[in-house]
């Protein structure tokens, strides 16, 4: 029966993924709209797709960014048959959201031999400001040079208000301990430090 299942990596959108899951039981949807947050933080692949992500998108955004995670809750499988690939994630509630941000962020999770944090994404001065926050909390980045650039003009995290944002690889090995909390609390103080306006200094 498993060799009859899908891949997901073979879906063209949000509505193959709901073909062969179901809401409620193979995967859940949060979105949390912050009235007056110009942020929007996501976990696309959350919950048992990529351990870890949703924790770091829920200690980023905290009571003031606006969240976004789409959580497996199979029992196996979670992967193959919900990781739906970042330039073709269209999820309806996901897009809503992100049309009135101008900052999007999304977190990820990667295989990697090195515990080094990988940022891509359109967003070139948010990338490296957030770089740099993680380098001065002691947390080794790279936002250049690496295999997930996520460049895709309909990658998720370049589809908000600036069609620009950031995608943050975290390797299994930072995901699974103390290291996730404190990558995202880097991050937050970053997002912090833009105010209202959202510019980046």
């Amino acid at each position: 029966m498993t060799d009859r299942l899908p891949d997901a990596r073979d879906y063209r959108g949000y509505a193959d993924l709901e073909r062969w899951n179901k809401r409620g039981l193979d995967y859940e949807i949060l979105a949390s709209k912050r009235p007056g947050s110009a942020v929007a933080v996501l976990a696309p692949h959350g919950g048992a797709i990529e351990d870890g992500t949703s924790e770091i998108a829920r200690a980023i955004a905290g009571e003031d960014f606006n969240l976004y995670l789409l959580e497996g809750r199979r029992s196996s499988l979670n992967y193959r048959l919900l990781h739906l690939t970042s330039h073709r994630f269209d999820e309806p509630e996901c897009l809503r959201l992100l049309a009135s941000c101008a900052h999007v962020v999304a977190v990820h999770g990667c295989e990697s031999h090195e515990p080094v944090v990988l940022l891509g994404g359109l967003n070139s001065p948010l990338r490296h400001l957030l770089t740099r926050a993680l380098h001065a909390a002691g947390i080794a980045a790279s936002a250049e040079g690496h295999r997930f650039p996520a460049t895709h003009p309909d990658n998720i995290c370049n589809r908000g208000l600036s069609s620009c944002g950031v995608q943050i690889e975290v390797p299994h090995q930072l995901r699974r301990s103390t290291a996730g909390l404190e990558i995202a609390l880097a991050v937050r103080d970053a997002l912090l430090s833009l105010g209202a306006t959202g510019a980046i200094a």
